[in-house]
């Protein structure tokens, strides 16, 4: 079978979620080949869980340039593993340093990119990705014609599935290049406990009618409720309202969730471009003509002072 490479992503020593959809996602194309980058000591733990999740093989690679320079030692690492592995495939998380990775790799290997897919599957002459373009109003089938393609893939758009592997690790020594931005301090970022953003299975954001920053309290109360994470439109943000890594649009972070809720959020095209491949889509808005209404699974015209307490109070409920 064609090996097909997969870039895990991983953090504190565990596998993110968003890799383990991608070994599943690369078993329909071929066998699953698991990329392990400047994991450290964790790296036995982290093969050990791509091998559960379908990976035949994890080639590993440590060094300290995984952790002082930014992006150019995996785009070593993978180009050099792609080459002598004769991949048939790449395929990484989207987001905002997986896409350059993916970039810079396709470039090296002279092979074509696709981005943003939220499906994989095997064509007649090979990976056939699905995407949503023009801010997700279409979907379009889209493959490489030139190479081994590299896609990248948005975070939850298939359920990881457990298919125990052989996971035979393989150690590999990256003779790595040059002209790299290295890393000279870092700040932990203060954790919130919530999920991070673009992993979320649900998401409540707030947006201009929230109001002020204090406004926040009643979406964070309902997200915290129901376990999920909180997002913001470009205007609350704008606003100094809320944090600009917790922006949802096109210039923003791009979610796919099973739920997304939306709160006072009026539904402009910046916005929709970056939530609307979510399952299933909810929105309260005292407006009834905002066009938010246009694509939602469930709408709620209300005051979001009103609603989203008696929403968070029912969860709560239910929850026992």
């Amino acid at each position: 079978m064609s090996e097909i490479l997969v870039l895990v992503d991983h953090a504190d020593g565990a596998v993110r979620k968003p890799a383990l959809e991608l070994l599943t996602l690369a078993r329909r194309l071929g066998a699953p080949s698991a990329v392990v980058l400047g994991a450290g000591d964790a790296a036995a733990a982290i093969a050990a869980k791509a091998a559960e999740f379908g990976a035949e093989k994890v080639y590993v690679a440590d060094g300290e340039e995984f952790a002082t320079r930014l992006v150019v030692p995996k785009v070593d690492a993978l180009t050099q593993i792609a080459k002598a592995a004769g991949a048939a495939a790449v395929l990484v998380t989207s987001g905002g340093e997986g896409k350059e990775v993916a970039a810079r790799t396709a470039l090296r290997l002279g092979s074509g990119i696709i981005t943003d897919a939220v499906d994989v599957e095997q064509g007649a002459d090979g990976p056939v990705a699905t995407q949503s373009v023009f801010a997700a109003s279409y979907q379009v089938k889209s493959a490489v014609t030139t190479g081994a393609p590299v896609i990248t893939v948005k975070p939850n758009s298939v359920a990881p599935e457990a298919a125990p592997a052989a996971g035979a690790v393989e150690n590999v020594t990256v003779a790595f290049t040059g002209n790299a931005a290295t890393v000279t301090s870092r700040t932990p970022r203060v954790s919130t406990g919530r999920p991070e953003l673009t992993e979320a299975a649900i998401v409540v954001s707030g947006g201009r009618g929230v109001g002020a920053a204090d406004g926040f309290s009643v979406v964070e109360d309902l997200a915290d409720a129901l376990g999920a994470a909180v997002g913001a439109s470009r205007a609350a943000v704008d606003a100094g309202w809320y944090p600009h890594t917790n922006q949802v649009g096109q210039t923003g972070k791009q979610v796919s969730p099973q739920l997304y809720i939306a709160a006072g959020i009026s539904g402009a095209i910046q916005h929709r471009a970056g939530m609307q491949t979510s399952k299933t889509i909810v929105a309260v808005n005292k407006d009834p003509e905002a066009p938010i209404f246009e694509l939602v699974d469930y709408g709620v015209v209300g005051d979001l002072f009103n609603v989203l307490p008696q929403l968070t109070g029912e969860v709560k409920a239910r929850k026992g």
